[in-house]
């Protein structure tokens, strides 16, 4: 209740005699909480409480200026020792909750491919130099956090050495195709849940963790994301035409279309490991069980993918000795043939 109250101090000292109310509007995975404040003719804006002693807000500044080319909400006021930040109300409703509304397939290829319509925008303005890389060093100590949280924490299994020899192949193989994806501006949380409806062009929230990687990345955080889940044709076909956007708009995206799908997939399961032991560190370290029960949608996730390649075999061979087999596996075992480095 002392950091609501500093918060209220705070808009009081920038609005004397206004009476501004303050409601929860939203809490992030980390240590960021936002308050819509409402003022007496109705306006709103959204207040950022981002404790100093636990979050840098820097890194949020300087990535709103380089995708000053989206539709990313102004900051109107800062403080930076305190730690909060006024900014542009883009509304209420979430892409994801727009998607959940409306079940309809031509809904949401409609809203989704607006989403990637803006993704196009965001990398075409890409530049070296301006965002950190997201190199293969930052890529391994994501990766990480799958054995050291989900495998070790969350299933109670720790790695033996032979499980060991397995995820170290996976990783080589993985981390290599990867590193020969072009390099593009990456969100790294381009989801559902951070695009908002507006009247005009979707909102884009929750940039600050943003790097110069791999140009499949948001693609696939967009179409396997962690809170909705669509038939796998319904992905391939929104992943063709992302592709189509971005060969149109003159970004390094493979000639073929089957090496993108491949480089869409494999990011995936850099991503959806990374994921699955971010949900399992949020419940075992900080107590936070709000994404827990979604980690099962990137195991099926990393399944398929690991089946069909040859050369992510041993992710494969270490989930099944993990987790099991279940009805996923019998679907993947009909449905989807082992394939090589060119298959997709």
């Amino acid at each position: 209740m002392e950091r609501l109250d500093q918060l209220k101090q705070w808009l009081s000292s920038l609005y004397p005699e206004t009476e501004i109310g303050v409601e929860f509007a939203a809490a992030d995975a980390d240590f960021r909480r936002y308050f819509r404040a409402v003022f007496p003719d109705g306006l709103t804006r959204i207040v950022m409480d981002a404790p100093p002693d636990k979050m840098n807000t820097d890194p949020y500044v300087k990535v709103r200026d380089v995708f000053g080319m989206l539709n990313v909400p102004a900051i109107l006021q800062r403080d930076r020792e305190q730690g909060f930040m006024l900014l542009e109300d883009l509304g209420k409703v979430t892409l994801l909750a727009a998607l959940q509304h409306d079940a309809r397939p031509l809904v949401h290829r409609h809203l989704l491919e607006e989403a990637l319509d803006e993704l196009v925008t965001l990398q075409q303005a890409s530049q070296p130099g301006v965002l950190p890389d997201y190199d293969e060093a930052l890529l391994s100590r994501e990766l990480s956090l799958f054995p050291e949280w989900y495998c070790a924490k969350e299933l109670g299994k720790p790695l033996n050495y032979a499980q060991r020899q397995l995820w170290d192949a996976g990783c080589k193989a993985l981390l290599a195709a990867i590193g020969k994806q072009s390099r593009v501006y990456v969100h790294r949380d381009f989801i559902v849940r951070n695009l908002m409806l507006t009247s005009g062009r979707p909102g884009v929230l929750d940039f600050q963790d943003a790097v110069y990687g791999p140009i499949a990345y948001d693609a696939v955080s967009l179409l396997r994301d962690a809170f909705i889940e669509w038939e796998e044709d319904f992905v391939i076909d929104m992943a063709v035409r992302y592709w189509e956007k971005a060969r149109k708009a003159g970004l390094p995206v493979p000639a073929s279309v089957d090496d993108f799908y491949r480089d869409f997939e494999w990011m995936g399961v850099q991503r959806h490991l990374k994921v699955a032991g971010i949900f399992a560190r949020l419940w075992h370290r900080d107590g936070k069980d709000k994404y827990r029960a979604e980690i099962p949608r990137f195991i099926k996730y990393l399944k398929r993918t690991t089946r069909r390649y040859a050369e992510l075999a041993p992710f494969y061979q270490l989930l099944l000795q993990l987790v099991g087999r279940d009805a996923t596996d019998e679907e993947l075992q009909s449905s989807y043939p082992v394939l090589g480095v060119k298959g997709a």
